[in-house]
């Protein structure tokens, strides 16, 4: 009987897991809801307990149900990066879980005496805005990891810094391990193989109070006779199982973070953006993270009401508002934690779904936006993540930016992509070039020539709001 495996992803609003077999089919998906708290608009954070404990032990369960007797042959937590909370000896939550975007990162308040509270806070006076947020110092290693440790590490009863693949790990097979590519993105306070010495003093901690760093695919120990690997980040996961991998393919990760990435055979430095090597052999990633995604989009919809994309669909191409859509800040490619959303251009007859259809639309104009930056030739996107659900928001993304979009058929594939990384934990696969294999595409849209030619002024509107 083939074996599976199991992908289980900790994702910003909730866990998802499949089990897949060799040709990537998938027997068995689960989400599993969590909080995101956001105390105000400088926090972002998980109860580590809930999201990283709790709800990778049930999609695990779910998993090996789903399984229907199949052996399990190996299991991979993906996640988010940068995560981070205190544990006391035993591995136990005693912090919130810090997570990417939050203002700790890039403020000191920990040598500032700020005391945590029951969640992972702190005492009012020590946020963005204060006296606490000085630069870290002279000769201090930055990085928004090494901020989340600074913020950690003097709290009360904390006795190691484990990020949220760590904790999971821990949970499932009692290892407290990472993979070398989460260490890698924690640089400079990694270099993907130890925990720089100098930081360790700073923060008055011992390399053995952080994470063992796992080379690769390898495993770390077992569950229930599956092996567990170390983990991998969300977004080499997706990047993995993407149906997608020529140069002119745009990839878009439609999740609480929206990524655009341009591929290119080329190396391209541009400006506010960011360069890496992608999944492909031989393709460099131009683009970055937004918080134009689920982020925004989920708390226009909160507010406006969810409309039916058909009603969306049906709207009158040349009657919408523009959202300059910056609920916290924006990463790529403005860099400024400190927007905020606006409305623009709103009148009497808009209604709610006026409005949440130009929450859609301002998303692809974040990422037309970055296409434009990179200077590179685009042919077509492939839209993957949970936002592919929504047929507004995909149709949207080919109206405002002109491109063919070819829609993933698989919502899950962070947890897709971990599934494959397991399969080279369990020895099944050498490594992870032949995972394209598992990509397919639901279905195509191209863009609406109407509602296309009616964009164009509405996304002038939107580099207007941004640029000033």
């Amino acid at each position: 009987m083939d074996a599976v495996t199991v992908g289980i992803d900790i994702g910003t609003t909730s866990v998802k897991a499949v089990a897949a077999d060799d040709d990537g089919s998938v027997l068995a998906r689960v989400r599993i809801p969590h909080r995101l708290t956001s105390p105000d608009p400088g926090r972002f954070e998980h109860d580590p307990q809930e999201a990283w404990i709790d709800g990778v032990l049930a999609a695990w369960g779910e998993m090996c149900a789903g399984a229907a007797g199949r052996p399990v042959a190996a299991v991979t937590v993906s996640a988010m990066v940068p995560s981070m909370c205190g544990v006391d000896s035993a591995g136990a939550p005693v912090t919130g879980g810090v997570l990417y975007g939050d203002a700790r990162g890039r403020t000191p308040e920990a040598r500032s005496g700020g005391a945590a509270t029951s969640d992972g806070g702190s005492e009012p006076g020590d946020g963005p805005g204060s006296a606490a947020s000085a630069d870290a110092g002279e000769g201090s290693i930055g990085g928004e990891a090494a901020g989340f440790a600074r913020w950690l590490a003097g709290h009360e009863g904390v006795q190691a810094l484990w990020p949220a693949q760590a904790v999971a790990n821990r949970a499932l097979c009692g290892v407290d391990a990472i993979d070398s590519s989460t260490a890698m993105a924690m640089a400079p306070m990694s270099d993907g193989q130890s925990w720089a010495p100098g930081f360790l003093d700073e923060i008055g901690m011992s390399s053995d109070q952080l994470p063992a760093i796992s080379p690769g695919a390898a495993p770390i120990g077992d569950l229930d006779g599956a092996l567990v690997s170390a983990g991998t980040i969300d977004v080499l996961g997706e990047q993995l199982v993407a149906p997608c991998g020529d140069a002119g393919d745009v990839l878009v990760m439609c999740g609480t973070t929206l990524l655009p990435w341009v591929l290119t055979d080329q190396w391209v430095e541009v400006d506010g953006l960011w360069t890496f090597p992608s999944a492909r052999a031989g393709l460099m990633a131009v683009g970055g993270a937004s918080n134009a995604g689920g982020l925004f989009i989920d708390r226009v919809r909160a507010l406006m009401g969810d409309a039916p994309s058909a009603e969306l669909l049906a709207l009158k191409p040349d009657d919408l508002p523009v959202w300059l859509p910056y609920p916290r800040g924006e990463r790529t490619p403005l860099h400024d934690p400190d927007r905020r959303a606006e409305l623009l251009d709103l009148h009497v007859g808009h209604t709610p779904a006026h409005v949440l259809m130009a929450a859609y639309e301002a998303a692809g104009f974040v990422v037309r936006h970055h296409i434009e930056l990179s200077g590179l030739d685009a042919a077509r996107i492939v839209a993957v993540g949970g936002g592919t659900q929504s047929a507004a928001w995909m149709q949207a993304l080919a109206d405002t930016t002109g491109l063919p979009v070819d829609v993933a058929a698989e919502p899950c594939s962070a947890a897709l992509g971990a599934a494959y990384h397991s399969r080279v934990t369990a020895g099944l696969e050498a490594d992870t070039s032949e995972a394209r294999r598992w990509g397919r595409v639901s279905h195509r849209l191209e863009p609406r020539a109407s509602h296309a030619r009616a964009a164009e002024s509405r996304y002038r509107r939107f580099r207007e709001g941004t640029d000033r």
